[in-house]
């Protein structure tokens, strides 16, 4: 039984639990979020729809119907929202002095006396308070609430048109009533709004398509991490082929970053998640190209055709004179990538089959080269592009096999440094120099990032832009002539 518990405590911690992906929230993060949750809540509270309002009030005589309908949000003033750490929990969200000015309609029935006309009504002082737990779901972010608590400071009420001089002394009667159902009605909203939040997250798939041949697993290794200056996420952040899913070879290795407090996110990725990527292709078969000598440029130094290698490989003039060759260059092994401070390192471990194309299209087998390459490189971000430039190091060319005797490859392998350094490496690195936009999900951007290479991973500091929310800031803003009084809305 002991030898069991051990071998599952090994089977369960095992290095494919390291995360490969890691996301940080600094407290600038948080607090650019509640800017920006401070734009989402006014313009979600200025599309609400407020249902209709009842109440009779008792005028001595008899009792008035009164009706309040056709309501709407015209404007809102906020402080906050505030948004704190709160370690080992999760995230205080406050709240205060909100309020609402909100435009609608009154009818009021009094026997067979009917009446009617507009009013304004302004909710002031409305203070909210929720602790949110983050936590881990099966591999998913899950997010519940602890507490929450409100309060409304007030509510005014002025009625216009009809016979609102007669009603305007009776608010008092319902106006604490208005407030009550507000108050009532905070609470079970936002908690529905953090269910159906949590509803959300819980459908997000945990394999992300890439192409169609690999995907990307973005499972929580463990719960996220909150202190009281941070929120971070550990993703395992592994490739996968579509069609031969499985283990690579190698080992995720723990890694530590630290995080910058002058930007929103930090989010590094270890070697792990390249070589995993590398894998799956290979996995998937995809590695690897059949080169015809019509897809060789005219001025590349090198062409598939017998007569110029057998300028190197004189049997092949004997053998086959004056013919067109092939060659299928594939990955023999994965290739992998390692990070050490301020570089990449590339090592490609590939080979070669060459053969002669006969007259009557078959291909005969002619040889396979081994070549074991190394390449180093820079990445960076400009002007939110992935950017670099690479340089090889080393280029081993041997003999694998060969169905028309031995021969020697020095002559080739310096044709082929040649052709990498002249040719391929320049096409590569002015592809690098353009680079790759950073990627964008939905209405988020990324701003003003910067990439480290560190020993073992890289990490991007970045800021975050919601293009959504930049368009809704003018549009929620209170009206520069528009502002709150002592609990009314003037202008």
């Amino acid at each position: 039984m002991q030898l069991i518990f051990f071998f599952l405590m090994i089977l369960t911690h095992t290095y494919a639990d390291y995360p490969a992906l890691k996301a940080i929230l600094s407290e600038k993060g948080l607090r650019d979020v509640s800017q920006m949750m401070a734009v989402w809540i006014q313009s979600k509270l200025k599309s609400t729809e407020i249902p209709e309002f009842r109440h009779r009030v008792d005028i001595g005589i008899g009792t008035v119907d009164c009706v309040i309908s056709n309501m709407h949000v015209g404007q809102c003033s906020m402080s906050g929202p505030s948004l704190e750490f709160v370690k080992g929990t999760g995230v205080l969200v406050e709240v205060s002095q909100l309020s609402l000015a909100i435009t609608g309609s009154w009818a009021t029935q009094f026997g067979i006396i009917h009446d009617g006309g507009s009013f304004d009504l302004t909710v002031y002082n409305i203070k909210i308070k929720t602790l949110l737990e983050l936590g881990d779901d099966a591999g998913r972010l899950s997010i519940t609430t602890i507490f929450c608590s409100d309060d409304v400071g007030g509510v005014h009420i002025q009625f216009h048109g009809g016979a609102s001089f007669f009603f305007q002394p009776f608010v008092s009667h319902f106006s604490g009533q208005i407030s009550e159902i507000i108050h009532m009605k905070i609470c079970p909203a936002i908690q529905q709004a953090i269910s159906e939040l949590e509803m959300n997250l819980q459908e997000i798939p945990v394999n992300i398509p890439v192409d169609q041949y690999i995907y990307l697993s973005i499972l929580l290794t463990s719960s996220p991490a909150v202190t009281n200056r941070s929120f971070e996420l550990d993703i395992k952040g592994e490739f996968y082929s579509n069609s031969s899913p499985s283990e690579p070879p190698f080992f995720a290795s723990t890694f530590d970053i630290q995080y910058a407090e002058n930007y929103m996110l930090s989010l590094a990725a270890s070697e792990f998640l390249v070589n995993s990527a590398a894998y799956a292709y290979l996995s998937s078969e995809v590695l690897q190209i059949n080169i015809k000598d019509n897809m060789i440029p005219k001025n590349f130094p090198i062409h598939l055709n017998t007569s110029q290698f057998g300028v190197l490989i004189p049997q092949l003039r004997t053998l086959y004179p004056n013919m067109e060759m092939q060659m299928l260059l594939y990955a023999s092994k994965t290739p992998l990538f390692s990070f050490s401070s301020g570089a990449i390192d590339v090592h490609v471990p590939a080979a070669s089959k060459f053969s002669v194309v006969k007259p009557d299209g078959k291909l005969v087998p002619l040889f396979r080269l081994d070549m074991d390459a190394s390449f180093s490189g820079t990445a960076l971000i400009e002007h939110k592009h992935l950017t670099g430039a690479f340089k090889m190091k080393n280029l081993r060319l041997t003999l694998g096999s060969s169905e028309i005797g031995d021969f020697k490859t020095a002559g080739l392998e310096q044709m082929l440094v040649i052709a990498v350094n002249m040719f391929l490496l320049p096409k590569i690195n002015d592809y690098l120099k353009t680079g790759f936009l950073l990627p964008k999900l939905q209405s988020f951007s990324l701003i003003n990032s910067t990439l480290l290479i560190k020993n073992g991973f890289v990490v991007i500091f970045t800021d975050v832009e919601d293009s959504w929310i930049v368009s809704m800031k003018t549009k929620v803003q209170t009206s520069p002539n528009d502002h709150f009084i002592g609990g009314h809305l003037h202008a």
